[in-house]
């Protein structure tokens, strides 16, 4: 048998893995955190908090720093790129269902920092930047990981292992998990500016869906910038995308305007729709971008890890203190069941909504989102699926 007791390791410090080792150190368990990178990841492409992932934060305690950093949104749109608005969403019909009954914008990197903070509050917390998962091992009792550390090999035993060490995940490869799914032949472009759009287009909400034929795109304010999502062309060469004069036209476009814009970031990536063929391989679990990623269109990728984080945490704690650890096979069917029946389907109903050509289906495709905004009724039963509230909905009814 092993000579500890209740020691959980994790991979990866990014908001799921900080969210796991949170959610168990507050119940008194040992949880050690590793991270490859020196420190945390400044990742500028999530940046949308969803109601319900905004109430986990509260839980844990951190939900009002990441409010006063970021910026609440409670309307948000479908607009075409000639036309205008052509569907507001009001989240206030969520107010009987959810305590937040609002998109917050706060970018990633926030969430992490306020999460290491807590994390220093518990001693039986740590986190171990520069260190890097090279391979894990396992038999009946315990799990052994092996990392590099300053050019040397250590090794670190655990009850558990959770693999939150994203969507090229050493960790999954080591298990020979299969990553099913595909990659869009575009990339997705971000550019992140000071210029307030709103001064020229007084109509935009914090969160806006763009749909046109030739060029949709997203366009999200956070408290510093607005974030504007564009896709690239197929094939098309990373220096002709990324030179200086092709980012200042794609902005110019969005509003007609002369003058150049301040970029302050800006982000070129590969976008996937993958899932992991299972989420468990005995004491190791997979959650967040390591067990599923997907376009960002709708913010569904940290909530989706978040919501991966907390419903693991639960059962783990439950593990721990004596449950049978058939219950971490329901953790897999839940959140894997949520991954392929529910984020996948919205977000790749997302993109397509956007980058529709038909002229016909495009005029179906919206005004079905503005019947859908002007109803009420209608309205909740759509932002419950969007807000993912349904999606925790379905993952409790798997037993």
């Amino acid at each position: 048998m092993s000579n500890f007791k209740n020691k959980v390791l994790i991979v990866g410090a990014g908001p799921t893995g900080l969210v796991c080792a949170l959610s168990l150190a507050k119940k008194g368990i040992d949880v050690e955190v590793f991270e490859k990178l020196p420190d945390r990841a400044y990742d500028l492409r999530a940046s949308t908090i969803h109601p319900p992932t905004m109430q986990m934060l509260a839980d844990l305690g951190i939900i009002d720093e990441l409010i006063n950093q970021g910026i609440t949104s409670p309307f948000w749109q479908f607009r075409d790129r000639k036309e205008g608005a052509l569907a507001i969403f009001d989240m206030s019909v969520m107010k009987d269902d959810v305590k937040y009954p609002f998109r917050l914008q706060c970018e990633q990197f926030k969430v992490t920092a306020e999460l290491l903070k807590s994390l220093k509050n518990y001693p039986n917390a740590k986190v171990n930047f520069y260190h890097e998962a090279k391979n894990v091992i396992q038999d009946e009792n315990e799990v052994t990981l092996t990392l590099e550390y300053q050019g040397n090999d250590i090794r670190v035993k655990g009850n558990y292992l959770i693999a939150a060490d994203g969507a090229s995940s050493i960790i999954r490869h080591c298990l020979n998990i299969n990553f099913e799914g595909y990659t869009f032949p575009e990339r997705f472009l971000i550019l992140s500016t000071p210029y307030e759009f709103k001064d020229i287009i007084p109509d935009l909400s914090i969160s806006n869906y763009i749909s046109d034929p030739d060029e949709w795109l997203v366009m999200l304010r956070v408290k510093e910038f607005w974030r504007v999502l564009f896709p690239t062309i197929p094939g098309e060469n990373e220096v002709d995308i990324m030179n200086a004069s092709n980012l200042q036209n794609k902005l110019k476009n969005i509003s007609n305007l002369e003058s150049d814009m301040e970029i302050a970031h800006q982000t070129l990536y590969h976008v996937h729709q993958r899932v992991a063929t299972n989420y468990r391989v005995g004491r190791v679990l997979l959650a967040g971008d390591a067990a599923h990623i997907n376009n960002p269109l709708g913010g569904m990728g940290m909530n989706g890890g978040i919501h991966d984080a907390v419903n693991l945490s639960e059962k783990l704690i439950s593990v721990l203190e004596g449950a049978n650890d058939h219950l971490l096979d329901r953790y897999s069917r839940q959140r894997r069941t949520v991954a392929i029946d529910y984020v996948q389907q919205w977000t790749v109903r997302n993109r397509e909504i956007l980058k529709e050509k038909d002229p016909a289906i495009r005029k179906n495709n919206l005004d079905e989102l503005r019947k859908l905004s002007e109803n009420k009724e209608l309205t909740l039963k759509y932002l419950r699926k969007t807000s993912m509230l349904a999606s925790l909905e379905l993952a409790e009814s798997i037993e």
